[in-house]
C-alpha cells in the first residue's frame, strides 16, 4: 500500500425530506446564489422545497448551467456574484451544476484570467463557500473538491481541484431522483462504475480493504441497475444508487492505491469534440483501455471477474477478456452505446483525439504508458 493522507470535510445529510434542513446548514444572513440547470427542479418540486427552506436568507438565482458546464455560462454567474456581493453558493442539481458552481466559487475571488483555473495554470487559494442539494447521482462531486469545465469556443474540457472546493454540506434525498430520465440514470451508473474501476483495476497494491470496498460498490451497482429499470420509484434502489455514486469518488477507495484516469481524460476529448454525454464517452473508452492494457491489468481484471462478476475460470487472458466483454454488455443493457460509429463518429476521431492530448504532452495510465500512439490505438479498437 502506498502512503496517503485523507481528509474529507463534507457533511452529508442523507434521506427523505432532508431539504428542509437547509435553513440550519447555511449561516444566517447570507447573500446566497442559488444555481441550477435547465429547469427540471421546477417540474419535480425540488425548487419549491429549497425556496421554502431558505426564508432567513437573501436569495439570488442563476439558472441554465449546462450538462458539461460551459466556461462562458459560468463567467456570467461570476459577474453576478461579484456585483451582488454573494456570500454563499447553493448548487441544486447533478454533477454538472456542482462542477459549474465550484468554478464560479473559485473564479469569483480570483484576480487573474479565470481560464487559468481549469487549465491548472493557477492554484485555487480561496473560494466562496458552497453547499449542494443533489438531484442526479453520478459524479461524486457532492463529496469531493474536483470540477470539470468545458470551453466551447476552443473545444476543450478540463478538470481541476482544490481543498477549497469541497462543499460545506451535501443534502442527498433519493426522492429527488424519481423524475430522472432513463438516459440520465444510465449515464450516472456508468460514470459511477468507471470512477470505481479507475481506482480498482490498476496494479495490485496489497490493499485488500480498498479492493473489497470497491468491489462492494461495483456489485451493488450491478444489482441495483437491474432493479431501477424495473422499479424506478423504489426508494431503496434510488438510495443505494445515490450512495454508491458518492462513495465512488469521495477519495476513500483511492487511498493508498494506484489510479488510472485514462478513460476519463480520453472521454473528455470525445465530449469536447463530438458532444457525447459524459457517461456515453466512458462506456466507449473503458473497454478499449482495458483491452489495450490486458497484460498490465490482467491480475485485477481476473480478480474483478471472480469476485464481482462471479465468473469462473483460471486467471489469464481468457478470464480477463470475459470480464471486459461482460462490462461492455452491462453498459449496453442500460441502453448506453459503446462504439464510436454508433454515435456517428468517423474513423478520423482516434488520431484527432490522440493529437490533441499529445500536443499537451499528456501521458495517461497508472504507469504513464499511454501517449498519442497508444491512445489512437485504443480508440481504433472502439470504432
Amino acid at each position: 500500500m502506498q502512503n496517503f493522507s485523507y481528509h474529507n470535510p463534507v457533511q452529508i445529510v442523507f434521506g427523505a425530506n432532508t431539504i428542509a434542513q437547509l435553513a440550519h446548514l447555511i449561516p444566517q444572513q447570507q447573500r446566497i446564489l442559488l444555481t441550477y440547470g435547465q429547469g427540471s427542479i421546477h417540474r419535480n418540486g425540488v425548487y419549491a422545497q429549497v425556496k421554502k427552506a431558505l426564508p432567513p436568507h437573501t436569495v439570488l438565482e442563476f439558472s441554465g448551467l449546462e450538462a458539461n458546464p460551459r466556461y462562458e455560462t459560468c463567467l456570467k454567474a461570476v459577474e453576478l456574484c461579484r456585483r451582488e456581493k454573494v456570500d454563499f453558493i447553493l448548487a441544486v442539481g447533478g454533477g454538472s451544476v456542482l462542477d459549474g458552481s465550484k468554478f464560479i466559487a473559485a473564479a469569483t475571488l480570483f484576480e487573474g484570467d479565470p481560464w487559468a483555473i481549469p487549465t491548472r495554470q493557477a492554484v485555487v487559494e480561496r473560494a466562496l463557500p458552497l453547499g449542494c442539494v443533489l438531484t442526479l447521482p453520478a459524479t461524486g462531486s457532492e463529496m469531493n473538491g474536483f470540477s470539470v469545465i468545458s470551453r466551447d469556443e476552443i473545444q476543450e474540457k478540463h478538470g481541476f481541484g482544490s481543498p477549497h472546493l469541497y462543499p460545506r454540506f451535501a443534502i442527498l434525498d433519493p426522492c429527488t431522483t424519481y423524475s430522472l430520465e432513463q438516459r440520465q440514470v444510465a449515464n450516472g451508473i456508468v460514470d459511477t462504475f468507471v470512477h470505481v474501476t479507475e481506482q480498482y483495476i490498476t496494479q495490485p497494491a496489497q490493499a485488500p480493504l480498498q479492493d473489497r470496498q470497491a468491489e462492494a460498490i461495483l456489485a451493488t451497482l450491478l444489482e441495483e441497475a437491474v432493479k431501477v429499470q424495473a422499479m424506478p420509484q423504489d426508494y431503496g434502489v434510488r438510495a443505494n444508487l445515490m450512495w454508491c455514486a458518492t462513495q465512488g469518488l469521495n477519495g476513500l477507495i483511492g487511498c493508498g492505491v494506484p489510479q488510472d484516469w485514462a478513460t476519463h481524460l480520453i472521454g473528455h476529448e470525445l465530449t469536447a469534440l463530438y458532444g457525447l454525454d459524459h457517461g456515453q464517452s466512458l462506456a466507449v473508452v473503458l473497454p478499449g483501455v482495458w483491452q489495450f492494457n490486458m497484460q498490465r491489468k490482467q491480475a485485477k481484471l481476473c480478480q474483478y471477474a471472480r469476485r464481482v462478476l462471479q465468473l469462473s475460470g483460471v486467471d489469464g487472458t481468457e478470464l480477463a477478456g470475459a470480464a471486459i466483454a461482460y462490462t461492455e454488455s452491462f453498459f449496453r443493457s442500460l441502453g448506453v452505446k459503446t462504439r464510436l460509429s454508433e454515435y456517428g463518429i468517423g474513423t478520423d476521431a482516434p488520431d484527432r483525439v490522440a493529437q490533441r492530448l499529445q500536443a499537451r504532452q499528456v501521458r495517461l495510465g497508472e504507469e504513464a504508458n499511454l501517449g498519442g500512439e497508444e491512445i489512437a490505438a485504443i480508440l481504433k479498437m472502439r470504432l
